[in-house]
């Protein structure tokens, strides 16, 4: 149940931090205005409340594990969101970074 728990966890940070990040570059780069930026510095204070929540204690191990999690994250949003195909470097680099995640944060410790 840990594991599910820091699993959701993680996915409820990727979207704040990365819709947060998308939402400013929308309202900076996209020329969409001011509440766009706003919206977006709200969802990235959220990320770090979400992150707050994961159930191992170490900050270290954590923000490490969520780097990864960000990358596929990432990718995953371009496609959703901005009609992006990744080819298949991004898809390896994207598993190497999921696979270290694994590793990290879910590796059997004494």
């Amino acid at each position: 149940m840990l594991v599910a728990r820091s699993l959701l966890l993680f996915l409820l940070a990727a979207v704040a931090e990365i819709g947060g990040a998308w939402l400013v570059w929308q309202g900076i780069r996209e020329h969409r205005g001011m509440l766009f930026v706003a919206a977006g510095m709200l969802a990235l204070a959220g990320y770090g409340l979400v992150a707050a929540f994961q159930p191992d204690p170490h900050f270290g191990r954590v923000l490490a594990a969520y780097g990864g999690i960000f990358v596929a994250g990432s990718l995953g949003w371009g496609v959703l969101v901005d009609g992006f195909r990744p080819d298949r470097y991004d898809l390896a680099g994207a598993g190497v970074c999921l696979l270290g995640v694994a590793i990290i944060m879910y590796a059997p410790r004494a």
